[in-house]
């Protein structure tokens, strides 16, 4: 969006000046006034400098979708249209990658189309579930309920998420870090000690030479092993989306100590929170089975969600059917059944998905704590060989002169 330069006075009598963005001048008149200034001149500057080239690598993020749900539902709630809703959104956003989406869904509603239409056009930002749940609130008429019922829910994923991203920063810090302090040592430092050991012609001990024989490799080859690493990655990421390489892959993940059993969790916080949402908005259960089936990033869980669907189908209860797929603690189909039996399924996976959630939590916390004793004895492992394997040599030299 271009900016504007301005001359204005405040509401004091002081004269200012500044830049304000907006798509157009009467817009960006518009909001000076709200901030309670008199415009006495406007004009066109146009972009700032590298804001085209920054705005291409601008995405629209998970953020941007929850202040949009949470910002709409509020508006819709509060009386306003939905075009005039959209119009005022599009204004406020400061990613102008999603102006251009909210822009173009504005044309489409005012054009006589529908939301669910609109936002269906846009699946990498609005989700099966998102358009599903959107759908389900403007066939019943109350999409002001379900908007605040999804914003809701998307905030406390976001606010998860932030937790569990969060407490896994610091080990990955010091991952990172340990990673360059030895690609330093092994290209810059441990070569002008070679050169000196070579000089005093001294011989040197196994863990040298094994040192000596890492740092020349790293020197001599380091474009093979960025290449080689690169080349690993996309091979190994185009083989983990076929069928055989995902199955391995989400069969091997959940079995493997801690980090299965945080995935595990994760899984089922989704699972029974999601599924709670799209309960309470009225979608039948066998369709909130088959829209929820897609978003789980498991195959093993997608496979046991379209075999209960069917089984449900043919007139099972939820209860028993979990009751027989072990990728489901048996608390899931005990609650289930108790969902099932006070007709209160919606808030019974409710309640679950913040026991797993607690659950969740209280595994991550157990995680970084036993991480960091690891990392510390990785890490006093890697300096003791790297220290004896330097400092070996040098104590023999000084051995020889005395």
């Amino acid at each position: 969006m271009p900016f504007y330069s301005y001359k204005a006075f405040t509401a004091d009598g002081k004269q200012t000046t500044g830049l304000v963005e907006s798509p157009s001048e009467d817009q960006a008149v518009h909001l000076l006034k709200e901030k309670q200034l008199v415009v006495v001149s406007l004009r066109q500057t146009g972009d700032l400098p590298f804001a085209g080239a920054l705005a291409k690598f601008q995405k629209v993020g998970f953020s941007d979708i929850v202040n949009f749900t949470r910002q709409l539902s509020t508006m819709i709630t509060a009386g306003l249209s939905l075009p005039q809703s959209l119009s005022i959104l599009r204004e406020q956003t400061t990613n102008p990658e999603f102006a251009k989406v909210l822009l173009d869904i504005e044309h489409q509603i005012t054009g006589g189309g529908n939301l669910v239409d609109a936002l269906s056009k846009y699946p990498d930002h609005f989700s099966s579930i998102y358009v599903s749940l959107i759908r389900a609130g403007e066939a019943s008429g109350f999409l002001d309920k379900v908007l605040t019922r999804l914003a809701e829910t998307m905030e406390s994923q976001r606010e998860f998420r932030s937790k569990v991203t969060g407490a896994m920063v610091y080990p990955v810090i010091i991952i990172v870090a340990m990673i360059v302090v030895v690609g330093v040592l092994m290209v810059v430092v441990v070569p002008k000690l070679t050169d000196l050991y070579k000089d005093f012609g001294i011989t040197l001990p196994v863990t040298t030479q094994i040192l000596i024989g890492i740092s020349n490799f790293a020197v001599r080859f380091w474009w093979f092993v960025i290449l080689a690493g690169i080349g690993t990655s996309i091979a190994f990421q185009k083989w983990k989306k076929t069928p055989l390489g995902e199955r391995l892959i989400d069969t091997y993940m959940l079995k493997v100590p801690i980090i299965g059993n945080l995935q595990k969790k994760l899984i089922l916080v989704e699972f029974t929170r999601t599924l709670s949402m799209l309960l309470s908005s009225g979608i039948l259960i066998l369709d909130a089975l088959k829209i929820l089936k897609y978003s789980l990033g498991n195959v093993l869980y997608r496979d046991a969600i379209d075999d209960i669907g069917k089984k449900v189908e043919k007139g099972f209860t939820l209860g028993d059917t979990f009751h027989f797929h072990k990728e489901f603690p048996p608390i899931v189909s005990q609650m289930m059944k108790v969902g099932e039996e006070t007709g209160k399924m919606d808030d019974t996976l409710l309640k679950l998905s913040v026991y797993f959630q607690s659950e969740t939590e209280n595994l991550v916390k157990g995680l970084t704590t036993a991480i960091e004793p690891i990392i510390m004895i990785f890490l006093g492992i890697g300096v003791g060989f790297i220290v004896i394997s330097v400092i070996t040599p040098i104590y023999n030299l000084t051995a020889q002169f005395k």
